[in-house]
């Protein structure tokens, strides 16, 4: 089925802009059935009245700004000018990346306030794209670990529970949508940071395949592990942002060439024949907590009551050795700030997480680098040749449900003791070592309201039909239109 953007008339508008969907509003806005100052004004109300318990927009805009900025986009339409999409739709970008008049803190006190001097190259193709950039979404200091808090702007809450945590590292963007506060929003990933926020706020997040989405970090040619991704309410507005950061620019060399095809092409396949291989957890290899497992084999079933074969599968490979990899390649990722640690008021102001990744990349030797990377070149393999006999990978988003907001993360799952802060979380560096795009599709709630999502996994270079199956999975599936009862304030 198509999925152009639909035609809404004003009668049929809800009463509550901010239940629009991101295609909906835009499609409103293009038609000037909404004004963009209404638009403004409906979100910007919104967030006055959930962000201070649920904190996922900081460093936000004066009302004044944002309004002007809404009205000068109400003026271009008048005059018949038209950005893209995004025209006049508010947006807050992740405080991991910059936009030009609004700081990047990083979610540390060592770059609090920092002005940058232009956009990022994926914010700026969403600013092209029309947005109205409002503040940014918070996240965890230097968006390490999946607990978007820090010294500088505090916790983001569970938009289903503000008792437990969001995620992260784009737990503020996760929430802010799930809370109606943002339209949709931008993230990245490296370990999950796409896939585990949204698994807990019950939204979409989508890592694409490496290079898909181009960027420009100081090291161009070897850091391959983050990239940077769209999330949505629905897989409709997901497709629709990547559709506006994704694409070749010579600045990133090693970002794809190949174009995705237009928005309007997607199409929403027959579940009937597709055959899904569930990793679950490795054959007991991770620990999980009671649940998790159960509620993705639950979504699992229903999909193989609409014809979806559905096989258990292992890869041939050693999981501890794929673990030591990532060991040695996140803390080489990270063997540019050694410097921080040789400065005491700067080491001071790190958290335990970043000085042990820092430390970690102390005494590593260019064999243990290249030791990792070979592991990695011989786990894409194993994960090409399961794609030889299905469509579709599956794995849990996460390992356990949303934790509580004052736990910096768990030390153990089920019992068992976890080694490392993030080794709870082991269970996404498959798709990020692979390079590979993957697909955090909501499974529900647990019987105490806390919500789940499942990795869909593609062969390399295949975002739309990961997306396109996406967009069949919400056909047979509510897990969206469960919405959060928000409170505003806390008990």
């Amino acid at each position: 089925m198509p999925i152009g953007i639909p035609r809404t008339a004003s009668a049929e508008l809800p009463s509550e802009l901010t239940a629009l969907s991101a295609v909906q509003l835009s499609a409103a806005i293009r038609a000037r059935q909404v004004s963009c100052v209404e638009t403004m004004q409906a979100y910007l109300g919104r967030i006055e009245r959930y962000n201070p318990v649920y904190n996922a927009i900081v460093s936000l805009l004066d009302d004044g700004t944002c309004l002007a900025e809404a009205r000068r986009a109400d003026e271009e339409l008048a005059r018949g000018e038209y950005r893209g999409w995004l025209h006049g739709v508010p947006h807050a970008v992740k405080d991991l990346a910059d936009a030009e008049g609004l700081p990047t803190s990083l979610g540390s006190p060592i770059f609090a306030g920092t002005m940058p001097e232009s956009d990022s190259l994926h914010i700026a193709r969403i600013r092209d794209a029309g947005a109205i950039f409002i503040g940014k979404t918070n996240v965890p200091e230097f968006g390490m670990g999946s607990q978007s808090y820090n010294t500088v702007f505090g916790v983001t809450r569970n938009a289903y529970d503000p008792s437990l945590t969001s995620g992260g590292s784009s737990g503020g963007a996760a929430v802010g949508m799930a809370t109606r506060m943002l339209p949709v929003a931008d993230g990245s990933d490296m370990m999950g940071s796409l896939r585990n926020p949204a698994a807990f706020n019950n939204v979409i997040g989508f890592r694409p395949s490496q290079g898909r989405v181009p960027g420009t970090s100081a090291d161009l040619f070897y850091s391959q592990l983050p990239t940077s991704g769209p999330m949505g309410r629905n897989t409709e507005d997901t497709i629709r942002l990547l559709e506006t950061i994704a694409g070749f620019d010579s600045r990133a060399p090693m970002a794809m060439r190949d174009a995705l095809p237009g928005f309007d092409a997607y199409r929403a396949p027959e579940l009937s024949g597709l055959r899904i291989g569930w990793m679950g957890d490795y054959d007991g290899y991770l620990a999980t907590e009671p649940g998790v497992l159960e509620l993705c084999e639950q979504s699992l079933t229903s999909l193989e009551n609409h014809g979806v074969q559905v096989d258990r599968v292992l890869p041939d490979f050693d999981m501890n050795r794929l673990w030591q990899a990532w060991l040695t390649l996140r803390h080489w990722s990270h063997a540019g700030r050694q410097s921080m640690l040789e400065d005491r008021s700067l080491r001071r102001q790190l958290k335990p997480e970043m000085i042990f990744e820092i430390e970690g990349s102390l005494d590593l030797t260019a064999a243990d680098i290249a030791t990792a990377s070979v592991t990695r070149s011989d786990w894409y393999r194993a994960v090409h040749t399961l794609f030889e006999r299905f469509d579709f990978l599956a794995l849990p988003s996460a390992q356990v449900f949303p934790f509580p907001a004052e736990m910096h993360w768990p030390s153990e799952i089920n019992g068992h003791a976890m080694d490392t802060y993030h080794r709870w979380m082991e269970v996404v560096i498959g798709a990020t070592l692979a390079g590979v795009p993957a697909l955090n599709l909501p499974v529900g709630f647990d019987a105490r309201g806390r919500p789940m999502g499942m990795q869909s996994m593609g062969p390399m270079g295949a975002d739309r039909p990961v997306l396109e199956f996406g967009l069949s999975y919400e056909l047979v599936t509510d897990h969206l239109q469960q919405r959060p009862n928000l409170v505003d304030r806390l008990a």
